[in-house]
């Protein structure tokens, strides 16, 4: 099975997560903040992974250091869960609509941490979230996790809506390229021969 438990504790965050890859989508999630609850919860549910997270952050000042580090730790746990990438389907994308919104994602379990990041999102804020925090998840989750990601806004108005249709369609991605294809379950799925 494909699982990985990472712990992390620093001055401003102490995150204890579960995640795997081979789930049914359930998800627990406490990060100190609703929406991100909300967002990760759904993340889980369209990736088919089973998440668990615990995050005590330094919220009183504001939650950029949770979503960060929630990030970083979900990318560390996916780089694990993953090991030698043997066998997966190594690409995914997905073009997902949310009401007006319209979100395309494209990933590459390269090796190579990269975000390209498209989103025109309307208010600063969502409840007591900060906006600006969704780049900086993804930016965290891309680098440690060792993906190219492209996310891209075709269309939307509403700022719920880009960025829960992000979160969706960043997971329908990621839940296509981790996929182990049966006709290569052996196989590293580069001409290289790593990843």
């Amino acid at each position: 099975m494909r699982i990985a438990k990472i712990s992390r504790k620093t001055a401003e965050t102490d995150i204890s997560l579960s995640l795997n890859l081979d789930g049914t989508g359930s998800a627990k999630i406490d990060s100190g903040c609703g929406f991100m609850d909300h967002m990760l919860t759904l993340f889980a549910h369209h990736a088919g992974f089973d998440l668990e997270v615990s995050c005590k952050g330094d919220t009183d000042v504001d939650f950029h250091h949770s979503a960060e580090d929630i990030g970083i730790v979900l990318g560390d746990a996916l780089a694990q869960a993953l090991g030698d990438k043997k066998g997966i389907t190594r690409y995914g994308s997905f073009i997902l609509p949310m009401d007006e919104a319209l979100i395309m994602t494209a990933i590459d379990i390269s090796g190579r941490g990269h975000l390209s990041y498209g989103l025109e999102i309307p208010a600063a804020r969502v409840g007591q979230f900060d906006t600006e925090l969704v780049q900086e998840f993804f930016i965290s989750l891309a680098r440690r996790a060792g993906i190219t990601l492209h996310i891209r806004q075709l269309a939307g108005f509403n700022t719920h809506h880009i960025i829960e249709g992000a979160f969706k369609s960043v997971a329908r991605s990621l839940g296509i390229a981790v996929k182990i294809d049966p006709s290569k379950a052996d196989a590293i799925p580069s001409t290289k021969g790593v990843l």
